[in-house]
């Protein structure tokens, strides 16, 4: 189609832009009466700085406005964040910060499949790191499987010298069954032998150390709940509490929060809360007391 031809209002104006620009390029500025007067260099450089002053204030406002919202974010962050660790704090069975005075986050070099999910990270030696959220979620989880069981109906089985004392406290306190140093193979799978005895519930403190118990528990088609580290394979196992089940503390604080938690769910509340600690774990030495220590000694170093 042809191009239709510009109106006279239409040409009038695309002058009046020409005309504008010229002006402007040539330093002059349009009065309300529709004239152009010539203005100095000085004063553009003033009209020019007047514009860029409003335009720093504009960006100084909006900047402003944002780091605002930027801190009031971050309040609100940071709070919703500590009431969720209080909220958390009060569902858990120990505090969580507590775990790593035990040495329960510490594991091994090695990590097996099975045990991957449970890391948290690792050390610069190449130790990993267990993650006490999950050893306090599943330890809470192996606690209400256990409640379903009568005491005569289980055992502990641990093999390892460092779990012995907890072991032990541990049966003393809830009635079940142990077996330290050497667990009986066949006790539990050979009806013939004199010692004999039927079960329903396995628990061990180490699957690859108590391995006899735990393939007569799979035998028998039995649950079983094992305290498994970083380097364990899994097998056969119904509940894992993951934690570090070569330290004594480690064992010692797990056991404890297993027989703690079975009394309770026993209706032995007051049984459950005359428990101690140090029974199972021995004492713990603090940083705190450590440092005590090394002054009464007049500053001398640990093992001078």
């Amino acid at each position: 189609m042809p191009r239709k031809k510009k109106t006279e209002k239409e040409a009038e104006k695309t002058k009046e832009k020409k005309a504008v620009k010229k002006i402007a390029s040539a330093g002059k500025t349009i009065t309300e009466e529709g004239g152009a007067k010539e203005i100095g260099g000085g004063a553009v450089k003033k009209i020019l700085k007047k514009e860029l002053i409003e335009k720093a204030k504009k960006i100084e406002e909006k900047i402003k406005q944002k780091e605002e919202k930027d801190i009031k974010k971050e309040i609100e962050e940071s709070e919703k964040e500590k009431r969720g660790r209080a909220k958390r704090a009060e569902k858990t069975l120990f505090p969580l910060d507590d775990y790593v005075k035990y040495s329960c986050h510490l594991g091994t070099k090695a990590v097996t499949p099975n045990m991957r999910k449970f890391v948290y990270k690792r050390r610069a030696d190449g130790i990993a790191v267990l993650n006490t959220n999950d050893t306090d979620e599943k330890l809470k989880q192996a606690a209400e499987f256990l409640k379903d069981f009568k005491q005569e109906d289980i055992f502990i089985a641990c093999k390892r010298e460092a779990g012995w004392e907890a072991a032990k406290k541990f049966s003393e306190v809830t009635g079940i069954q142990s077996f330290l140093k050497k667990y009986p193979a066949g006790i539990i799978t050979n009806p013939n032998l004199e010692d004999f005895f039927e079960i329903e519930l396995v628990i061990i403190c180490d699957p690859w150390i108590d391995k006899n118990a735990l393939n007569d528990a799979i035998k028998l088609k039995k649950p079983v709940i094992a305290l498994c580290d970083t380097n364990n394979l899994t097998r056969g196992v119904t509940k894992i509490v993951p934690c570090n089940n070569k330290s004594g503390k480690s064992i010692g604080i797990i056991l404890y929060l297993l027989a703690r938690e079975y009394l309770k769910n026993q209706g032995k509340e007051k049984e459950a809360k005359a428990l101690k600690i140090e029974d199972f774990t021995g004492v713990v030495e603090t940083t705190e007391k450590r440092k005590k220590g090394i002054k009464e000694r007049g500053g001398a170093k640990e093992g001078v």
